[in-house]
């Protein structure tokens, strides 16, 4: 018998929606119905390719005598995270408070208004791992609840306490040291053998290498270049990348990027074709080319919708295990390839009988240093050996925030390569959020079976822009420059706090939790804020507008007081900070003739500030010619026809 969740269009919910659990949506009838009936409220939040939600799912939420202790004395809410980062963010705080560490799925106990308790991630059916089980967890909220429920009450008070008075950092000032303490930081916690930083899980992070390679290009710190380096090569060679259907997985769960956790997200896939990109751009490697190439063949080829918005993420699971989809037998190798061939291929890409993972084995070439295009018709074999063995879930929602990272890297791939499809996939995208997340003025967070959902974080007004930015550049139309600054401004309007410096998550004027964060820690994606410094500095530097330099300083002061302790987790803002003492390029075309910008935007380089003047009284035309007016290194040079 469905549940509450039957009408919602997260793939998440819709997983929980034949429940025994009754889950309801994050809604007002919920919050009613716990008040009318004294009950607390059990709130899971995670998403649908979470592996251990969905351990969790089979354990427990699908069990009939816990969804009975669950229906009997709670009122249970399923939130997918990626739909309502507000209200993830908010109870990951609670639960890292509480708790020391965060994760999903998260289990937060709170009142019916919305006040938490008590806050956990995973509990497993059965005492272990020195945790409760989850039975026997409800079992003791639940008498609490009914002999000493002012106690909670008492409890969830001083938590709110905690977390507000954590929120509250003041004396806000720009602190350039920020930017060699992280740099201290990356090289002390570097791992020079196996590539990453610090010990397993190693995540892929492509914002810190950015900010590394930016750091490497200015002062001409090779150390930093190499650990970058290193670790972009060890990620390609290792099984954190798909060696046969190509793309990376979330994260690598041992040091030597050879097992990962599987699921494949399209916020990672995005990041790292910049940061892939970005390094061929430096070393004319064309290693890192071909796999920021071959990445986005994936997204392009599984993760694309027919109207061209990008999916969000595939399963890790698939028959009940994990990673099952990826990895092979010795035996099946020689099925599909044939004997001869099929040792060949084993030999390169770490195949054997016993396996190098779990009995199984996952394609690398940590072994074999061996990165040169063969067996291109084996792994096409391979490849479709494997889509008919299995079916992965997709998680086919479209995210505005995590679309708009894409539309920024295929438009830095196509200024790389000239691909008209990476251009035409990029402009796709946006045309889809034109229609389809955005009336103009408002953007939506999520659509999804031809609904909207939401209206949009600080995270999609900042991603949006910055995409909008980065086509700008690679297309020179002055119309994403104009929707940029459209969208910023808009950002500042609905986000900004003017008097304490720095950007809500939430509308102030729409947040419904007790505490409306300002998130500046850059996670597995860059914070909201730490990518409207960025915003910031590129629109000051193309447009020259004051406006936008006074928000700028006061965004950098205020980022800087939140980065003092652990610059290292603001990588994206010590970019802009870079890009603000030391601005790239600043081109200045003066045009003879419009037609002339196509042979222009061909040999722009990767990374500059661009405008484009067509009258000719502040920049006049030398020889009648397009003219080229260029500053770099605070130095302007004499006007040139030539780029």
């Amino acid at each position: 018998m469905s549940n509450q969740l039957i009408h919602e269009t997260s793939p998440y919910l819709i997983q929980h929606a034949e429940n025994p659990v009754n889950w309801y949506p994050w809604c007002e009838e919920a919050f009613e119905k716990a008040k009318a009936e004294n009950k607390p409220i059990f709130l899971s939040i995670g998403y649908s390719t979470c592996h251990w939600c969905h351990v969790m799912a089979h354990e427990s939420f699908e069990d009939n005598k816990t969804a009975e202790i669950l229906n009997k004395h709670f009122v249970s809410i399923k939130v997918d995270r990626e739909e309502r980062p507000d209200i993830d963010s908010v109870y990951m705080s609670v639960c890292q408070t509480l708790t020391g560490s965060g994760g999903w799925p998260m289990s937060i106990f709170m009142t019916w208004d919305k006040k938490p308790f008590f806050a956990g991630t995973y509990f497993p059916p059965n005492p272990r791992y020195g945790m409760p089980s989850f039975e026997n967890l409800l079992h003791a909220i639940a008498r609490q609840w009914s002999s000493n429920q002012e106690a909670l009450l008492e409890s969830a008070e001083e938590i709110i306490k905690r977390i507000q008075n954590t929120a509250a950092i003041e004396n806000n000032q720009m602190d350039s040291n920020l930017i060699q303490h992280a740099v201290q930081i990356f090289e002390h916690s570097f791992d020079s053998t196996h590539g990453g930083f610090g010990h397993a899980p190693k995540f892929p992070t492509p914002h810190n290498l950015l900010f590394l390679m930016l750091y490497a290009k200015q002062n001409n710190h090779t150390n930093a270049l190499n650990m970058v380096e290193k670790t972009l090569l060890q990620m390609r060679k290792g099984g954190i990348f798909d060696h046969i259907g190509y793309g990376f997985s979330r994260y690598s769960t041992d040091q030597y990027y050879l097992a990962p956790h599987f699921e494949k997200m399209l916020y990672d896939n995005a990041l790292l074709v910049i940061a892939y990109a970005s390094f061929y751009s430096i070393t004319n490697n064309n290693i890192y080319l071909d796999t920021a190439e071959k990445t986005a063949e994936y997204v392009l080829r599984e993760m694309t919708s027919p109207d061209g918005g990008f999916y969000s993420a595939q399963d890790a699971d698939s028959e009940g295990a994990e990673g099952k989809y990826y990895t092979f037998s010795l035996n099946e190798i020689f099925d599909i390839l044939g004997e001869e061939k099929g040792r060949e291929f084993a030999k390169v890409y770490d195949i054997t009988e016993g396996g190098n993972f779990e009995g199984a084995n996952i394609p690398n070439l940590l072994k074999s240093n061996n990165l040169k295009a063969e067996f291109q018709e084996e792994i096409k074999k391979l490849y479709s050996y494997r889509r008919n063995r299995f079916k992965l879930h997709l998680d086919d929602k479209i995210l505005l925030s995590w679309n708009s990272i894409m539309i920024t890297s295929l438009s830095m791939l196509y200024r790389i390569t000239q691909n008209e499809k990476y251009l035409n996939a990029a402009q796709k995208s946006l045309e889809f959020i034109e229609m389809n997340v955005s009336d103009g003025i408002n953007l939506y967070t999520s659509f999804r079976d031809g609904k909207c959902l939401n209206h949009a974080f600080l995270d999609d007004y900042a991603f949006y822009v910055a995409a909008l930015i980065e086509l700008y550049h690679t297309t020179l139309d002055k119309k994403h420059l104009e929707k940029a600054e459209k969208f910023c401004t808009e950002a500042v309007k609905r986000f900004a706090d003017c008097e304490n410096g720095g950007f809500y998550l939430s509308n102030p004027n729409h947040t419904e939790l007790f505490i409306n964060p300002k998130e500046t820690y850059d996670g597995a994606i860059p914070s909201g804020n730490s990518v409207m410094a960025y915003n910031l500095v590129r629109l000051y530097q193309i447009t020259e507008k004051e406006e936008y330099k006074e928000l700028l300083e006061k965004q950098i002061a205020f980022m800087s007081s939140h980065a003092y302790d652990y610059p290292s987790t603001n990588s994206m803002f010590l970019i802009a900070m870079l890009m603000h003492e030391n601005p790239i390029p600043h081109i200045t075309i003066a045009l003879k003739e419009r037609s002339d910008l196509t042979k222009i935007r061909e040999r722009l380089p990767f990374m500059a500030n661009v405008s484009v003047v067509t009258e000719n009284i502040k920049y006049p035309l030398l020889n009648n010619r397009t003219t080229f007016y260029i500053c770099k290194n605070h130095n302007c040079v004499p006007p040139t026809n030539e780029l």
